[in-house]
C-alpha cells in the first residue's frame, strides 16, 4: 500500500460473519510484508482509541488480516509505524 491524504476505511468480516468497519491509521512495508494500523470507525475525539497491528497475509489467494502472534515482530513493526506518524506529524 502507498501512503495517501485522507483517512482510508475498510470493512472486515471475521470467522463469525460480524462485521467491523475500520480506519487504517498507517500502513508500512516490512520484510517483504504489509502492516495496518487500525482503529475502529466512528470513534469520537474524546474517546480513548484502541488502535490494532495487523499483518496482511495470503491465504488461498486471498488477502487476510490476523493478529502478530510474534511480540518481537510486533514491537518492531509497532516502533517503524509509531516512527512514520510522529515523521508525518512533524511534517504538519
Amino acid at each position: 500500500m502507498e501512503d495517501q491524504f485522507g483517512s482510508d476505511f475498510m470493512t472486515i468480516v471475521d470467522e463469525d460473519g460480524t462485521e467491523y468497519e475500520l480506519e487504517v491509521l498507517s500502513s508500512i512495508e516490512y520484510n517483504g510484508c504489509t502492516y495496518l494500523a487500525v482503529t475502529p470507525a466512528g470513534v469520537e475525539e474524546d474517546e480513548e482509541v484502541e488502535i490494532s497491528i495487523l499483518k496482511s497475509v495470503e491465504e488461498d489467494s486471498e488477502p487476510i488480516l490476523c493478529a502478530i502472534e510474534d511480540e518481537e515482530e510486533l514491537q518492531t513493526v509497532y516502533n517503524l509505524i509509531m516512527d512514520q506518524l510522529y515523521e508525518e506529524e512533524d511534517e504538519d
